[in-house]
């Protein structure tokens, strides 16, 4: 019969080779101190920027690893509403509104010990439109095992059991305890044992990843003393499978390096991209400042418009239909636009009539 982690002896004594981890501490700290910096030296607006977007971005991903799919421009709006920026009116359906309330508390209060009453808090939130749920708001109790499991009914496989609902109170006493008394431990190495921890425990009858990581995402803001501007779970989602693997590799096996590795490198990846970010808005500020004089309203519009979309703009690039879509003017007076700003250098442009699409001209970051 298998033993689950947490029914071992040692149980939650995790180990690990801390000599495998220095590299990966420095480089994390050294890349936050350059983040940091960076921020301070974009515009205020930019500024602002930035936060719904990586914040939103965050929202959306975690969301994503959990196969449920928000409206971005709706958990912006939740996001503005919450930050107390200006917002549209714009009715914010339940799950968008859930997660961009979870995610600005995390950003405004990451410096707070945790406390149940926050768990509750953000799983009440997160679960608001969930009807089928027994327990919201609070840690489950019901008497059925807590099983991650796949194949079909005729022939099921555990992958892991969870502790009862009856432990969950003690378990996660002494979750909550290590979480705000570990501060000597470094940053990267107490938020990787804290989500994998967590998600041990399991103790939410749904929504343990997004809390997970938002735990995760709080012991690193204690740990750098800043509010985490990361879009960490976008990282994740691109390698999900692994992240899963990574996870269940530590079913029965408190020897936790290769989680910690992993985890470390998927936060420096996640650096990395909120690096390209800022460096993004920062062309954009020299783009506007070498063209704002020669932009029509219809090319402001559809300049502004491709920049909302990020970094990785449009999917296949803008195509005129796209511009007349955005304009409501002609075909005609679309070319001459898309032309001249070409000829700006503002967009560059691949192939050719009708596949022609065309691309922001900012240079490498």
């Amino acid at each position: 019969m298998t033993q689950w982690i947490w029914q071992q002896a040692n149980w939650p004594n995790f180990t690990y080779k801390t000599q495998a981890l220095i590299e990966l501490e420095q480089q994390f700290l050294q890349n936050a101190g350059y983040l940091l910096g960076a921020y301070k030296h974009i515009s205020a607006a930019d500024q602002e920027q930035l936060k719904i977007d990586l914040v939103s971005e965050e929202a959306i991903e975690t969301s994503a690893i959990e196969g449920e799919f928000l409206d971005r421009a709706s958990v912006q709006s939740s996001l503005r509403r919450n930050f107390g920026l200006a917002s549209d009116n714009r009715r914010v359906p339940p799950s968008e509104h859930g997660i961009a309330y979870m995610m600005v508390d995390l950003y405004k209060n990451f410096a707070a010990p945790l406390k149940h009453e926050v768990l509750f808090d953000w799983h009440l939130n997160l679960m608001n439109s969930r009807a089928d749920l027994n327990f919201v708001g609070s840690y489950r109790q019901h008497d059925d095992p807590m099983q991650i499991i796949s194949g079909v009914a005729s022939k099921l496989k555990v992958h892991y059991e969870a502790p009862p609902s009856r432990k969950i109170p003690e378990e996660m006493g002494a979750y909550v305890e290590w979480f705000n008394t570990s501060a000597d431990l470094p940053v990267l190495t107490k938020a990787g044992i804290a989500h994998l921890y967590f998600e041990l425990i399991h103790p939410f009858e749904d929504g343990n990843g997004r809390i997970g990581r938002a735990i995760a995402e709080k012991a690193i803001s204690q740990g750098i003393r800043e509010p985490l501007l990361l879009a960490s779970s976008k990282i994740i989602q691109k390698t999900k499978k692994q992240y899963y693997a990574a996870l269940a590799a530590n079913n029965n096996n408190l020897e936790i390096t290769e989680w910690l590795i992993y985890f470390a490198t998927t936060m420096i990846a996640a650096q990395n991209y909120s690096k390209t970010y800022i460096e993004f808005l920062a062309a954009k500020t020299k783009l506007y400042d070498r063209v704002k004089d020669q932009l029509n309203d219809r090319q402001a519009k559809v300049l502004e418009r491709m920049f909302e979309e990020g970094i990785d703009g449009f999917e296949g690039g803008l195509s005129a239909e796209n511009y007349i879509a955005i304009t409501q003017t002609s075909r005609a007076t679309a070319t001459r636009d898309l032309q001249d700003l070409v000829q700006l250098q503002v967009l560059s442009s691949t192939g050719e009539r009708k596949s022609t699409r065309y691309f922001l001209l900012l240079g490498p970051f």
